[in-house]
């Protein structure tokens, strides 16, 4: 698996480390949306003037009451950032474990299957809780002990009691991370401090101005609305798990086109329920429709017909890079199963001698059949008019699937010992194209770029996201210094 690269200080001179810091904070951002979503349901809306009116009515001084407060929205961000502290130690077991959890095939059909469960608690088929006795412990457990204490006892107490409508959003968060650029166990840290903070936030605003609370719309019938609309996300997004296990597994069963008709059925639904047309169990009559709910429904209309239109070839649909199944991946017979229809090669060694035998310099693409970001790099970058003829003519492409569970051929299975000393069972096409991806290149991420000539000389900085006029600079000097 170790390669004689000439030149390989290259790699890293003068890489761009910006992408994975913006990268930690969209996660972030994402998971404060999620949080401000969290924030719109029944299990938590009410509970945010209850809270602050008991910190400033039962503190003697108005700024003790103030201070309370800000220490239990600190506390909720502090119990959100500790869940994801355990998913470290796996990452410090071996560096591909958490990319491996990702993309394995059970774990991703057991998150189809708990996002359509959540999916049907929204609808309001029945209703998730924690045991009762859980929060009356930790209800309990504050009032007993009082203090600072006692205000992280009703943190707690407020994470267990809103569990039925955090939980899905959290399942969403941890389940979307996994589908993000970088390390999953950081993503997940950044996204469930976001949401942490997005809960968080009402606590300490309306602690600090508490004429605010005047201002703050009654709970009522819009907030199940809400969760409905958060049900049919769930689904759209449960169908993303069974088609990473679909790719992964190599079933052929959620094509390109199958998988988007689902989701332009679940965008006619979801366009109907908000005009009122249908309602759920938990839904009482619509009377009126109110100015949010009719926004939603037309931009939920025109979303749909967005994909109808991409379904149809009217346009692309760029916007969903990443997310439905590559367009390869197609009910219709396809020239070629590479990226955007380039002939490329699936092992290093092939595409090596193939490389010396016409004497190309080779963009080797480390990538993934579950990998999103390396479907909106071939979609949105390698599709560009100027960036595509360049790869397709210039260079021999090998992309190597780093999450294919593939059995190699057993006279192909070997043990891999590290410089550590630690031995590694190489069994299958995932473990072996991402272990040398690790041991050559020192990343596990993906997607990931590196250029290098047929004699194994590396010809520029190895780059992952990247947009076009970069992406294009960076093929070009490759070239010139092939030349």
């Amino acid at each position: 698996l170790r390669l004689d690269l000439k030149n390989r200080e290259l790699l890293t001179q003068g890489q761009d480390t910006i992408a994975t810091g913006t990268n930690i904070w969209v996660i972030f951002g994402l998971g404060f949306l999620g949080g401000l979503i969290a924030l719109l349901t029944p299990c938590v809306f009410p509970m945010i003037p209850l809270t602050v009116s008991f910190f400033t009515k039962h503190s003697q001084k108005k700024s003790k009451g103030i201070i309370n407060a800000l220490l239990y929205g600190f506390f909720i961000v502090l119990i959100y950032f500790l869940l994801s502290l355990p998913f470290h130690l796996f990452d410090s077991v071996d560096s591909q474990i958490l990319n491996s959890i990702a993309t394995n095939v059970w774990l991703n059909l057991l998150f189809f299957l708990i996002f359509i469960f959540f999916a049907f608690s929204f609808f309001g088929y029945y209703e998730l809780t924690l045991p009762s006795s859980w929060a009356n412990k930790m209800d309990a457990a504050s009032s007993k002990v009082g203090g600072v204490l006692g205000i992280f006892f009703m943190a707690v107490t407020l994470a267990i009691v809103s569990f039925s409508c955090t939980g899905p959003i959290l399942g969403g968060l941890l389940g979307g991370t996994t589908l993000a650029e970088g390390e999953v166990a950081s993503n997940l840290t950044a996204g469930m401090t976001g949401f942490g903070a997005a809960l968080a936030l009402p606590f300490a605003l309306f602690a600090l101005f508490p004429a605010w609370l005047n201002s703050l719309p009654k709970s009522g019938g819009w907030m199940t609305t809400v969760k409905v609309v958060l049900g049919f996300l769930e689904i759209g997004l449960a169908l993303k798990f069974l088609s990473n296990a679909d790719l992964v597994g190599h079933w052929g069963i959620l094509k390109r086109e199958i998988f988007l008709g689902i989701w332009i059925i679940l965008g006619i639904a979801m366009t109907l329920y908000l005009f009122g047309m249908y309602k759920f169990p938990h839904d009482s009559p619509v009377k009126k429709l109110s100015l949010g709910r009719k926004v939603t429904a037309f931009v939920s209309a025109a979303f749909t017909l967005y994909m109808i239109l991409g379904v149809t070839k009217v346009t692309n649909l760029k916007l969903l890079s990443g997310f439905p199944p590559p367009e390869f991946y197609s009910i219709f017979e396809q020239e070629s199963d590479c990226p955007l229809g380039i002939d490329c090669f699936k092992d290093f060694d092939e595409g090596l001698a193939y490389a010396k035998k016409v004497d190309k310099p080779i963009l080797l693409d480390f990538t993934g059949w579950a990998c999103v970001n390396c479907r909106k790099m071939e979609e949105n970058v390698w599709s560009d008019s100027e960036v595509f003829p360049i790869i397709k003519d210039n260079y021999i492409l090998i992309s190597l699937y780093t999450d294919d569970r593939e059995e190699l051929p057993e006279n192909e299975q070997f043990n891999f010992q590290f410089e550590s000393g630690r031995v590694k069972e190489i069994n299958n096409i995932a473990q072996k194209w991402g272990t040398f991806q690790d041991v050559n290149f020192g990343s596990i991420s993906q997607p990931f770029y590196v250029l290098l000539s047929p004699d194994l000389e590396v010809l520029n900085t190895s780059i992952q996201n990247s947009d076009i006029p970069t992406y294009k600079n960076w093929l070009l000097e490759g070239l010139r210094n092939n030349k």
